[in-house]
């Protein structure tokens, strides 16, 4: 069971340079809302109404008269800052150790949308990570995951040249309170960040690592491609929704 949640909306957004020269990524328009409310939605969909949203510094006020307390929503929204905003996931999850306290969290990277609804997951979650695959075309983008025949994960590696497989580990993530301890044993990545993929190495070096598959659709919204993408698929959900009503 999981009650708090936390969405990674810092980085620099170079790969969508121009148009983040003045803003953060999370905060730029997909289809009918800002980037960063399909996160929120994913989470509050799996029933999750306290979240701490991280941000690197440039742009954290403008989170914040966005989203105020995360009373329209419903929900209750925290605020902390990466400084510098650009030293790598873990980093910046390394910011919701006192969030977390002694309980699990659920983890979305700011730029992600997905259509799934993942509230079994997260309503049966009790210890270790667990992480959600999709099939690519592209897994040189992503972390990617090798499996077992038992379906287990057995390693993570960081975009490789040459992927072992095509099944991309999504910007979503389950994790124990652990994590955080797991994050302290990382370091500094050729990149010049903290890499999540490491994190998850140690907990599959534990076998403490589960996975499942993502059934509907995903993208991350991180390059003009996928950011594209991301659009036409909210637009598909944002239709589906309306003849839902």
């Amino acid at each position: 069971m999981i009650k708090k949640g936390v969405i990674l909306a810092g980085g620099t957004g170079s790969r969508l340079s121009p148009i983040t020269k003045i803003t953060n990524k999370h905060l730029l328009p997909i289809y009918n809302q800002p980037m960063i409310f399909y996160p929120i939605a994913t989470l509050k969909k799996a029933g999750i109404l306290e979240i701490l949203i991280i941000s690197g510094q440039r742009h954290a006020g403008d989170f914040a008269k966005l989203l105020l307390d995360g009373s329209e929503f419903n929900m209750n929204f925290s605020f902390r800052v990466q400084k510098g905003g650009d030293g790598g996931v873990a980093e910046a999850l390394y910011l919701a150790k006192n969030f977390a306290g002694n309980d699990n969290i659920a983890v979305i990277l700011g730029d992600n949308i997905f259509e799934d609804d993942f509230s079994d997951q997260i309503n049966n979650f009790q210890k270790g990570a667990h992480i959600f695959l999709k099939k690519v075309s592209q897994a040189n983008r992503f972390g990617v995951a090798e499996i077992d025949n038992h379906k287990n994960v057995i390693n993570i590696e960081e975009k490789p040249n040459k992927p072992k497989t095509n099944f991309a580990v999504t910007g979503f993530y389950l994790f124990d309170n652990t994590v955080f301890q797991k994050i302290e044993k990382c370091k500094i990545s050729p990149r010049g960040e903290l890499e999540i993929t490491d994190v998850n190495n140690f907990f599959i070096q534990e076998n403490k690592m589960t996975a499942s598959f993502v059934s509907g659709n995903w993208t991350d919204a991180g390059t003009f491609e996928s950011f594209f993408k991301a659009t036409c698929l909210a637009k598909d959900l944002y239709d589906k929704s309306k003849e839902n009503n």
